[in-house]
């Protein structure tokens, strides 16, 4: 990809709820005038506007007319940076031509998707242009998935460095999370669900774990989808919202990275609850718990500043191989998974790509595959994540 564009990054999408943090970090990290020249994305230079005052952003902000019902504003967009950082979801909704746009130009790309039947679309359709081009395609780069898929590859890595080999199991297990959904995440999972209703072909790539592994398939997979008690962690274990996204793209990290977690990896994410009845109990009401489907939430709302302030997330990676040899790491953010820590890891995951130009060729990728110890620094140094070997 040619680097002689006028941006570096473009947020597209700015005006959004998550567009908005996005463009608030980015100014508070980076600045305006510094080596990162980024500029704000959207349909209307008014709304623009009104956002980077409220933000408190400069007025020397570039600001970039584009809308996805232009397809000329859209692929000029596309055209003046190196990495589109892309907001705006439903993906499935809006996403298709903005990811052909830049496969088929060379323009790097990051997102917030957790929609895995779009996914799959968009890397048979446009993953071999996208290695022609030299495009940089990266799906999934906030909460899902971001600290899992991490996650998974800084374990991955430590226990190839201590037995010589990888670890043929791994539990992601979230320990502890405070935060909430916003609108749009809601109306993602009402669009899929419509989807998958009116075309049960999809049911099979929303439940298959390997439908982003394209012709590889693995070994047999936990479901996670019932209460469990584990003995090695002595608590009772409850699905977890995520993991039908999560799973999937570890898998695809797997293929990507060569299967450096061997051919015969299994790997499932719940939530943990604690032990006893108590554990038990709290597993059965997060299994029958509902409330994504009902909530009356719409796109552009989310969580008070003070709910991403306080939120966080401990998430504990628990591996083990054949000879018995067990390690486990962990992962934990600073603020609430969502919104709060989802902006600075998905504003990373865009700077990593502009400065490490040789980190991936073209090609749609995964944040460990394109980018693993890369964003794995950037992370702890400037996002408040921290990745770190537990005692047994």
């Amino acid at each position: 990809m040619s680097t002689a564009r006028e941006f570096g990054v473009v947020v597209y999408g700015a005006t959004g709820y998550t567009g908005r943090l996005v463009c608030e970090y980015l100014n508070k990290q980076y600045g305006v005038n510094g080596d990162i020249k980024w500029a704000m994305a959207g349909r209307s230079e008014e709304k623009l506007k009104q956002v980077r005052d409220e933000m408190g952003i400069p007025k020397d902000v570039p600001l970039v007319l584009a809308d996805a019902d232009q397809p000329e504003s859209v692929q000029a967009m596309v055209e003046s940076t190196q990495v589109v950082l892309t907001t705006v979801g439903p993906y499935q909704k809006y996403g298709s031509d903005l990811v052909r746009v830049c496969s088929e130009i060379g323009t790097d790309y990051v997102d917030l998707c957790g929609e895995p039947a779009w996914m799959h679309e968009m890397i048979a359709e446009h993953g071999e242009t996208a290695k022609n081009s030299g495009a940089r395609i990266v799906f999934s780069c906030g909460f899902d998935s971001v600290p899992f898929d991490l996650g998974v590859h800084f374990l991955q890595k430590a226990a190839s460095e201590k037995f010589g080999k990888p670890l043929s199991r791994i539990k992601g297990r979230v320990r502890a999370m405070k935060g909430t959904f916003s609108g749009g995440t809601l109306e993602s999972f009402r669009l899929t669900m419509k989807a998958a209703a009116k075309n049960p072909g999809l049911i099979k790539v929303l439940t298959n774990p390997f439908s982003l592994t394209e012709s590889f398939t693995g070994p047999k997979q936990p479901s996670g989808m019932a209460p469990i008690f584990d003995d090695e962690l002595n608590s009772w274990s409850a699905p977890f919202v995520m993991a039908t996204i999560n799973t999937k793209n570890i898998h695809r990290s797997n293929l990507l990275l060569s299967h450096e977690y061997g051919e015969d990896f299994v790997y499932d994410e719940m939530m943990l609850t604690g032990p006893g009845d108590k554990g038990e109990a709290m597993a059965k009401v997060v299994t029958e718990d509902k409330s994504m489907a009902n909530d009356p939430m719409q796109p552009g709302e989310g969580p008070s500043k003070e709910e991403r302030e306080n939120g966080f997330y401990d998430v504990l990676f628990a591996g083990s191989n054949g000879k018995g040899e067990r390690l486990m790491a962990s992962v934990k953010g600073d603020k609430d998974p969502g919104y709060g820590s989802t902006c600075k890891m998905i504003s990373e995951s865009a700077i990593c790509l502009l400065k490490n130009l040789d980190a991936a060729g073209g090609g749609i990728w995964t944040p460990a595959s394109a980018l693993g110890d890369l964003l794995i620094d950037r992370l702890q140094d400037n996002a408040g994540l921290s990745f770190q070997l537990e005692t047994l």
